[in-house]
């Protein structure tokens, strides 16, 4: 029988998001008569640390948040230790790899920039290396990291573009660039999954005016806080509708207090997160994305797939997915323009019936199988390298 070939997925937490789904979806399809996965976390911690499929090898270098101590000092001191630990292995990563990993891979996968140092640094000199690229490159708040970006990204063996555009703005910005050996790989879509879990219950809105839902991570670029001024101004102005936001983050404390001071905090709900987000998304009138940065965000993909019309920002790989005015609706990062187009929302149904005619056939667009198959085809040239 041929050996598999030994593939390691290096990542930070399983938090919720785009990211850690592009994983799981991997973990799921891949081939296993082919390949021996390996998930390695730094931090066993996030709403996703327990969908890792039963039959991968799962290592979790530190405890997540979930099982610390709720007694604010014990809590305080765990924390501190697994910071120290975690600055330890970053320091002397074949630490680390002796006492986690034992063993030697093939191929080992950063799934994020955010994870390039971890693949890098592997005290397995021979595997090959694959990075992982989602974002935009020119994005103000990524500008901090990017010449550490620049830097590492030479040294992988293949590297993975999450959509075109994140190609097209990498080379467009750094036209002298010298790129491994590289792709653009879409993310895979569930369909069926979405579907069946869309239907498991049917959430109480709470009201009989429209309804706009977002799934996201509360992060500033989400542009959360933007669509609290607009909400306010629209109903100020008389387009009465209510907003649910699903999803956590840092960004919490800061959006709920902007709720407060414009006295919107019944009509602008802030959820929290949850694993099964897409009854919302199926029941609610419409579905919005305010933001400033994204890459290629599964999200709107499941959403398309839920035929629910979509008012976005044109960022990031959006631009592919979505056709303005024929299935859905584009705007940039603007104010204006996002009250303008919520407000079209909220009085022209002409707008929506075309919307929604465009999404009839949104499935075709989506082909899992070629995703994986790509993936598939990377990693066995490489490992006979």
């Amino acid at each position: 029988m041929k050996e598999k070939i030994k593939v390691l997925f290096r990542h930070r937490s399983m938090e919720m998001g785009g990211v850690e789904k592009v994983i799981l979806s991997l973990l799921n399809n891949l081939n296993k008569e082919k390949f021996e996965m390996t998930l390695q976390v730094s931090l066993y911690q996030g709403e996703l640390r327990d969908k890792v499929p039963s039959d991968i090898r799962y290592i979790k270098n530190n405890k997540g948040k979930e099982d610390f101590s709720r007694q604010s000092l014990t809590r305080t001191f765990q924390l501190l230790v697994r910071n120290l630990k975690v600055r330890l292995f970053n320091l002397f990563p074949s630490i680390s790899d002796k006492i986690y990993l034992k063993e030697k891979f093939d191929i080992e996968i950063a799934t994020s920039y955010t994870d390039f140092e971890f693949v890098l640094n592997s005290s397995n000199k021979f595997s090959k290396k694959i990075g992982w690229f989602h974002s935009d490159i020119t994005f103000p708040k990524l500008q901090p990291a990017v010449p550490k970006i620049l830097n590492q990204i030479p040294k992988f063996d293949y590297f993975i573009f999450g959509s075109q555009q994140t190609k097209d703005i990498f080379t467009q910005t750094y036209p002298n660039f010298k790129l491994p050996e590289n792709q653009v790989i879409l993310n895979a879509i569930p369909i069926e999954e979405i579907k069946q879990k869309a239907v498991e219950y049917v959430p109480d809105f709470g009201t009989k005016d429209p309804v706009f839902v977002s799934v996201g991570r509360l992060h500033s670029r989400k542009g959360y806080h933007k669509l609290i001024e607009v909400h306010n101004k629209l109903i100020k102005d008389g387009f009465a509708h209510k907003i649910i936001i699903i999803g956590d983050g840092e960004e919490k404390d800061n959006l709920e207090n902007l709720t407060k001071m414009y006295g919107v905090q019944n009509s602008f709900v802030l959820l929290g997160s949850l694993l099964n987000p897409y009854p919302y998304v199926k029941n609610a009138d419409f579905f919005v994305m305010p933001s400033e940065s994204e890459g290629w965000p599964l999200i709107i993909a499941d959403t398309l797939i839920l035929q629910k019309p979509i008012l976005s920002t044109a960022v990031g790989g959006i631009p592919e997915m979505i056709r303005h005015l024929e299935n859905g609706y584009l705007i940039n990062y603007d104010t204006d323009e996002m009250y303008n187009a919520m407000k079209e929302f909220l009085s022209n149904t002409n707008i929506i019936e075309k919307i929604k005619k465009g999404l009839e056939n949104s499935e075709k667009q989506f082909d899992n199988q070629k995703i994986f198959d790509a993936v598939e085809n990377i990693i066995i040239k490489l490992a006979q390298k």
